[in-house]
Order: C-alpha cells, then structure tokens, then sequence
C-alpha cells in the first residue's frame, strides 16, 4: 500500500467517523453512592433490598421513553438481571428509592423480572467471595415506548431496544461478601 493510499484511507475513515450517526451523551448518578464505590448494605440482599435513587440529566430532546436495565456481569451463572424498567416517561429526571415491586407503576412504567424470578428490583447479592461483583445501571433513552407485555425477560428487553436506542448513560456500583 502506498503512503497516498494510506492517507486516502485515513481521510476517508476520518469523514466517515464524523458523518456518522452518533448516539447522543447521558450522565447517571446515584445519591446513594457514587460511581466504581461501593452499593451501600440496605440496597442489597443484606439490608432492606430496596432499590437505590438514581437521578439522569442530557436526555435528548427527541426521547418518548427511558428504560433502565441493572445487571451483574461477574454472577457465576452468567450475566444477572436485577432490575428492569420500561416505558419511563421521556420527561422523568429520575427515580426516588424503594420503587414498588409492582408490574405497572403510577408514573406509567413498567417493571420486567429479574433473574430472581421475581417483578422489580432485587438487590446484589453475590455469593461470598474475595472480590465484590459490579451492578451495571443502564439508562437508555428510546424514540418509541416499548409498550410489551410486563414481566418481560431482559432478553426481551434488549430486543426491543434495537433500532430504537437514541442515547444512554451507565452508572456502576460494586458489592461483595467475605468469605467467613
């Protein structure tokens, strides 16, 4: 390849990389820890097991619909749903903590099942090891509701979401248990 042919190839790349649909930035944070900390015990199965406050900002002007995805990549079995959420309302700013276990919620979201087989968020709870697992908050700003069945799957979650996500942002937590 010739030193013109590589640079024909940079410049074309370099073009195409800025023409390129981009999706846009969204920031996620939680007033009850901060990003790479740790997930504080009443958010888990060792405290209350309530679900966290989260708070977002930057959602695009063109967003019909949030949903909210929080997963354990490090749990033994595979990935680990804990909590599912879709059809947000596109002007939602964020969620208070102990949201209800209940499919429908008041704000006209619903919640799908986690992988304890249960409606709603279920807390980390790692088996006792050496080193924490990590929670992967997921906000994804959608151009469409999603409008399916509640009690969906994650799977479910993440097939509906395609062609459709305009954004996202991710927030992520740890916990661990000791070994005793």
């Amino acid at each position: 390849m010739t030193v013109r042919n590589i640079f024909f190839s940079a410049a074309v790349f370099f073009l195409f990389c800025a023409a390129a649909p981009r999706a846009e930035a969204m920031i996620l944070s939680s007033p009850a820890f901060a990003a790479g900390q740790t997930i504080p015990a009443r958010y888990t199965c060792n405290g209350k097991d309530v679900s966290p406050a989260l708070v977002w900002k930057d959602v695009p002007e063109k967003t019909k619909s949030l949903a909210l995805l929080v997963q354990d990549p490090d749990a033994p079995a595979g990935v680990w749903t804990h909590w599912m959420i879709y059809d947000i309302p596109a002007d939602a700013r964020g969620m208070p903590s102990h949201v209800p276990s209940a499919a429908h919620l008041a704000d006209g979201g619903a919640q799908g099942l986690n992988s304890f087989g249960k409606t709603g968020y279920g807390g980390p709870c790692p088996p006792p090891g050496d080193l924490p697992h990590h929670y992967i908050f997921r906000l994804y700003a959608l151009d469409a509701r999603l409008a399916f069945v509640p009690d969906a799957t994650a799977a479910a979650l993440k097939a509906a979401l395609k062609g459709h996500v305009l954004a996202t942002a991710a927030l992520t937590g740890r916990y661990g248990r000791t070994l005793k």
